[in-house]
């Protein structure tokens, strides 16, 4: 049986594929892993039969079965084909692409989105979240935890400088983060990216789930009230989303 120094080796490879623009040979995993060839053809063997990985002429690349993983992820989070209709929805009325996103366990993830997977100009892609003080849809789901459950999550994710705009400093985050129960609705203008700005709020009922947007920043600025003001009526509507 492996160890649990294989199964990290194991969980290495397939994070360096899912991230890599193209297929990754696998000298390049071994280099990525810090392991020997070896021991990366022992471990890209049962990933490849099971189907987590797919070996082709330039190297390996996802496989079959991270399709239904995902479609599994999004069934156990309630991102069932209700939330791919709010998404498009929101998409169509707002111009912007739209995201869901939850807090589960500590960890906040962006279950699903508008925006084509292979379009890089989009800042934020289905997977764990981190960055979220630099998010909206971070800071709309962090909002309403006990200041203890945000604290120990700030010290396990940390607060990164991502851009000049970026919060940095806990207690001007907890000033914020009030602006944001007050206001009923999260903006980030170019907090983790310096062209995108994005809005959230909670959706109805499920103040562990968020809807949110995201938009150039001049864009933004010319549209932040209506934006909002749609935003807001989606989220309110669906009550799908608090079964």
């Amino acid at each position: 049986m492996p160890g649990p120094q294989s199964v990290d080796r194991a969980l290495v490879l397939l994070d360096a594929v899912a991230d890599a623009p193209g297929p990754l040979s696998a000298k390049a995993l071994a280099r990525h892993a810090g392991c020997s060839l070896s021991t990366v053809y022992h471990l890209l063997g049962p990933l490849t039969a099971r189907g987590y990985l797919m070996r082709g002429p330039e190297g390996y690349a996802p496989g079959p079965r991270v399709p239904s993983l995902h479609r599994s992820f999004q069934r156990h989070t309630g991102a069932g084909t209700a939330v791919a209709a709010l998404l498009r929805h929101v998409r169509r009325a707002t111009g912007a692409e739209a995201y869901f996103t939850e807090y589960r366990g500590g960890r906040i993830t962006v279950v699903d989105t508008t925006a084509p997977l292979t379009d890089t100009r989009h800042p934020f892609a289905p997977g764990p979240e981190t960055r979220a003080h630099a998010t909206a849809h971070g800071k709309a789901l962090l909002a309403p935890l006990p200041r203890a459950a945000r604290r120990r999550y700030l010290a396990d994710h940390g607060m990164a400088r991502l851009t000049e705009r970026t919060i940095t400093d806990e207690e001007r985050f907890e000033a914020e983060l009030a602006g944001v129960r007050d206001r009923g609705i999260a903006v980030s203008v170019g907090e983790a990216d310096p062209a995108y700005t994005c809005l959230a709020v909670p959706l109805s009922g499920r103040p562990d789930r968020a809807l949110s947007v995201s938009l150039p920043v001049e864009d933004f600025r010319r549209r932040r009230g209506e934006i909002g003001s749609l935003l807001a009526m989606a989220a309110a509507a669906f009550p799908a989303a608090s079964e």
